[in-house]
C-alpha cells in the first residue's frame, strides 16, 4: 500500500469518526432536547385538564358542564393518541377523556405523585409518555390528574433528522476521501521527484544533487538537505579514496621500479664480483625499507581515518610519549640535535591527554623527522617545546630548515604533496596529512607556520 492512499485511508477513517461522534450528539441532544419539552408540555396539559375539571364541577348549570365537556374533548382532540384522567382522593377515576382503550393506572404511582408533586409513569418509548400531576382543590380536595400521548412531530422530526445526518455524513466522507487524495498527493509530490532524483544519482557520478524548493522548510526538505549534505561527503570520500589510490600507486610504482630494475641488471650477466652483489642487494635492501615505510604510513593513513568509536583509548602522559619519541628519532637521525622543553604545569599529571599511544606517536614522530630531515642540510637545531595553557595542551616543534613557500604551505596537508624545496630530501608527503587525521581523530588540530629561509613551526594542540 502506497504511502499516499494509507495517508488518505488513516485521515479519511479520523475525520469519518469524528464526524460520526459529532453526529450522534447532535441526534441525541436533539432527542433528549425534544423529549423535555414533551414532558413539559403534558405536565401543563395536566394543569389545564385539573383546572377544567374543578371549574366544571362548581357549575350548576347542565348546559355549563356540557360545554366544560365539550373544551376538553377539544382539547384532547389536539395531541395524538390523548388520554386524560382524574382521580379523585380516594384515588377512584372521576374523568376520563381520550382515544383507546383504558389502561389500569397503579395505586402506588399514584400515592408517589400525592408525595412529590408529579411523576412520570411511563418514561418515553417509542415516542409515548405517561406523566401525572397533583392537583389542590379547595372543594373537591387533592386530584391526581393524569395525562397521556404520542409524541408525533419528534418522531417525524427525528426522522428527518436521521436522514439529513446520514446523507450528509455520507457526502462528507465522499469529499474528504477526494481532498485527502489530493492533499496527500500534493504533499508527497517533492518525496515522489527525490525518489526520480535519487534514482539518477550512480557512483561514477555523485555531483548532481536533490532540488530543493525556494523556502521549503518541512520535513521532506530537510530531508533533502541531509540527503545533500551525505552526497557531499560521499563525494568527498570518493574524490579523497581514488585521489589516495593514484598517489599511493604512483608512490609505490617508484621502490618496486627500482628494486625490479636493480635485480634484472644483476641477472644479465651469469658471474659478477662480490662487491657488486653486495652493492645490488643493498640497493634491494633499501628500495624494500623504502617500500616498507610507505606501506606502514598509508596502514597509518587508513587507521587514522576510522571512527573515533572504534579506537581504543586511554589515558596517555605526553611527556613520557615525547621522551619515547625523541628517542626512536635519535636512533633514526644520529647526527640530529632536537632539544625538548617541557614547561611544567601545577597539577603532577598536567600533560594527561585521553587517547591511543601508538596513534599519538606516529603523530610525534612524523612531525619531529620532517624538522630533522630539513634541518640536516643546514645543521639545524630542531626545538620540541611542550606546554599546558588554560583550554590546550601543546606542542611545538621548530625546525631551522629551508621553509615552505605561502603556496606550498597551503598544500602540505595533501597527501603525497611534496614542497619544491623538499624535492631533494626523501619523505613521500604523508607525514602531516596522517598527523592531521591522527590529530583530528583525537579532537586535536595541527597548524603549521613558515617562511622561505626562516624554517617552518608546527603546532599540535590537545583540548583539555
Amino acid at each position: 500500500m502506497s504511502i499516499r492512499l494509507r495517508l488518505a485511508i488513516q485521515f479519511g477513517a479520523i475525520l469519518a469518526v469524528t464526524l460520526l461522534l459529532f453526529a450522534l450528539a447532535i441526534y441525541f441532544a436533539t432527542k433528549q432536547s425534544r423529549r423535555a419539552l414533551f414532558t413539559q408540555s403534558l405536565f401543563k396539559r395536566t394543569l389545564v385538564v385539573g383546572h377544567a375539571y374543578a371549574e366544571g364541577q362548581e357549575s350548576r348549570n347542565a348546559n355549563q358542564q356540557a360545554s366544560y365537556r365539550r373544551y376538553l374533548r377539544q382539547l384532547y382532540r389536539t395531541l395524538p393518541e390523548e388520554e386524560g384522567r382524574v382521580y379523585d382522593a380516594a384515588n377512584r377515576l372521576v374523568f376520563r377523556e381520550g382515544q383507546g382503550p383504558a389502561k389500569p393506572v397503579p395505586a402506588a404511582w399514584l400515592a408517589e405523585v400525592r408525595r412529590s408533586g408529579r411523576a412520570v409513569l411511563e418514561p418515553e418509548t417509542h415516542y409515548h409518555e405517561t406523566v401525572g400531576l397533583l392537583y389542590q382543590d379547595a372543594r373537591l380536595g387533592p386530584l391526581v390528574v393524569v395525562a397521556s400521548s404520542v409524541d408525533e412531530d419528534s418522531r417525524q422530526q427525528l426522522a428527518q433528522l436521521r436522514q439529513l445526518l446520514a446523507v450528509g455524513l455520507l457526502a462528507a466522507l465522499v469529499v474528504m476521501g477526494i481532498g485527502n487524495w489530493f492533499f496527500a498527493g500534493q504533499a508527497l509530490r517533492p518525496l515522489r521527484r527525490m525518489v526520480q532524483e535519487v534514482d539518477g544519482i550512480t557512483a561514477t557520478d555523485l555531483s548532481q544533487r536533490l532540488t530543493q524548493a525556494a523556502g521549503s522548510n518541512d520535513e521532506i526538505g530537510r530531508l533533502a538537505q541531509r540527503f545533500n549534505r551525505l552526497l557531499d561527503r560521499l563525494e568527498s570520500a570518493f574524490a579523497g579514496q581514488r585521489t589516495f589510490v593514484r598517489d599511493a600507486s604512483h608512490e609505490l610504482r617508484t621502490p618496486l621500479t627500482a628494486l625490479i630494475g636493480e635485480l634484472e641488471v644483476a641477472l644479465l650477466q651469469a658471474e659478477r664480483p662480490p662487491a657488486e652483489y653486495r652493492r645490488v642487494l643493498q640497493s634491494t635492501l633499501d628500495s624494500a625499507r623504502q617500500l616498507n615505510e610507505l606501506t606502514n604510513g598509508l596502514l597509518q593513513i587508513a587507521r587514522a581515518s576510522d571512527d573515533s568509536s572504534q579506537v581504543p583509548m586511554g589515558p596517555v602522559r605526553l611527556d613520557e610519549l615525547l621522551l619515547q619519541a625523541h628517542e626512536q628519532l635519535l636512533r633514526r637521525h644520529p647526527t640530529c640535535r632536537v632539544d625538548l622543553d617541557f614547561r611544567e604545569g601545577e597539577e603532577a599529571n598536567c600533560f594527561t591527554v585521553r587517547g591511543n599511544e601508538a596513534l599519538l606517536l606516529s603523530a610525534m614522530l612524523n612531525v619531529l623527522d620532517n624538522a630533522c630531515k630539513f634541518s640536516a642540510g643546514n645543521g639545524g637545531t630542531v626545538t620540541a617545546s611542550l606546554a599546558r595553557t588554560a583550554h590546550h595542551l601543546t606542542l611545538l616543534v621548530s625546525d631551522e630548515g629551508p621553509g615552505l613557500s605561502p603556496a606550498d604551505l597551503q598544500q602540505v596537508f595533501v597527501p603525497f604533496f611534496r614542497a619544491a624545496t623538499a624535492r631533494a630530501v626523501p619523505g613521500h608527503g604523508i607525514g602531516l596529512p596522517l598527523a592531521a587525521r591522527i590529530m583530528a581523530l583525537h579532537g586535536g588540530t595541527v597548524r603549521v607556520e613558515s617562511e622561505v629561509g626562516k624554517g617552518t613551526q608546527v603546532w599540535l594542540n590537545w583540548p583539555i
